[in-house]
């Protein structure tokens, strides 16, 4: 288990172990919707991209266990310095094209079937030649990339609630042009970054633009502010997933309404902690949420800098909050519908969830 994940100790005292029927949870085929485009790297990966560029390593990361003492690094203004950090060390093609190759290639071996990786082109514009370059290189590389791994990769471009909203209209007319499904599409547009910056509503617009083009919203909400900011969200960039809103939990008539309103919370049980959202995993209220009926799809966020990716939300959820191997289909279930994927590929993938589980599971020891 990486450092920085909560390593669940079985409570029965006296005992040498215990043993248990569990299913390879990296067989499970899932949909990962919430990963973002630098913080996706792995450490070796970013190892590689810095010496490509002759960055050096130390400047990059601060030290070697960059992606390793994440138990430190709570808060957002912290977590945004070390992505900078990272991010600036992505100033070419061969970069940006690594950065997909290499999260296609992690996502197969987790047994994802669907990827939805969110970038923001504006700060990799000027090392590629503009906006419309960068987002090309993602696109294409996507492609290629789901063509050689099986994991079919989608983009989601998403605007920085840092910058001015008519950045974001920018970033939505762009994203317009390359609407649709697919590999190598964009399908999505989105709004990150620190919630408490920027005036949520002044994004509308941005949103408009991406819907007329067939783009569902996807942004960001609900995890460093609460319930109040997703009514915000809801009633002005009409959501039909949301980034985290995690913190729907706080509010059941809120949660009552996303249910009812078929909005998928995008919920990421490591990153909720390393942010100083929760104490420790056991406190995400990921079983109120899908208690409530709420669909979701567990996400690592930014692997490069929580030490997690999503197997191991999964393994929180099985480990730390005692979901069963029934209720882990369920959520990869989940994903996969709230997957903006063709249907036929959904189909697809759902019957093969439905093998998974049908399948044998393996006898395992837990320690004591």
């Amino acid at each position: 288990m990486e450092a920085g994940i909560d390593v669940p100790l079985d409570d029965r005292s006296g005992e040498q172990g215990v043993a248990v029927d569990r299913r390879d949870l990296s067989m499970l085929p899932k949909a990962h919707l919430h990963l973002h485009f630098t913080g996706s790297m792995s450490h070796r990966t970013l190892l590689q991209v810095a010496e490509a560029c002759g960055e050096p390593v130390d400047a990059v990361a601060g030290a070697p266990a960059f992606a390793t003492d994440a138990t430190t690094a709570r808060g957002w203004a912290r977590f945004q310095r070390r992505y900078d950090l990272a991010r600036r060390v992505v100033r070419s093609e061969a970069a940006m094209r690594t950065i997909v190759r290499c999260a296609a290639v992690d996502e197969a071996a987790e047994g994802s079937r669907r990827l939805e990786i969110q970038v923001d082109p504006t700060s990799y514009a000027p090392w590629v030649g503009g906006l419309q370059a960068a987002l090309e290189i993602v696109l294409d590389e996507a492609r290629a990339a789901s063509r050689d791994t099986g994991v079919q990769i989608g983009v989601i471009v998403a605007a920085s609630r840092m910058r001015h909203p008519l950045d974001a209209r920018t970033l939505a007319r762009l994203a317009s042009r390359y609407a649709g499904q697919g590999p190598g599409e964009v399908v999505a547009f989105g709004l990150n970054a620190d919630e408490h910056h920027g005036d949520t509503t002044r994004f509308e617009g941005a949103f408009r633009i991406a819907d007329r083009a067939g783009l569902p919203s996807v942004p960001h909400g609900g995890e460093l502010r609460g319930p109040e900011h997703i009514r915000t969200v809801l009633d002005y960039l009409h959501p039909t997933r949301l980034g985290h809103g995690v913190r729907a939990a706080e509010d059941p008539v809120l949660l009552d309404l996303l249910v009812e309103r078929s909005v998928a919370l995008e919920v990421c049980p490591v990153s909720n902690v390393q942010l100083g959202v929760y104490c420790t995993t056991g406190d995400v209220p990921l079983r109120t949420l899908v208690d409530a009926g709420a669909q979701v799809a567990l996400g690592a966020d930014d692997p490069l800098l929580f030490g997690a990716r999503l197997v191991d939300q999964y393994r929180v959820a099985r480990d730390v909050l005692g979901f069963t191997d029934a209720e882990l289909a369920g959520l990869a279930r989940a994903s996969l519908r709230a997957s903006t994927a063709p249907e036929a590929d959904k189909q697809r993938w759902l019957a093969e969830v439905d093998d998974w589980l049908a399948a044998p599971a393996s006898r395992e020891l837990l320690a004591s």
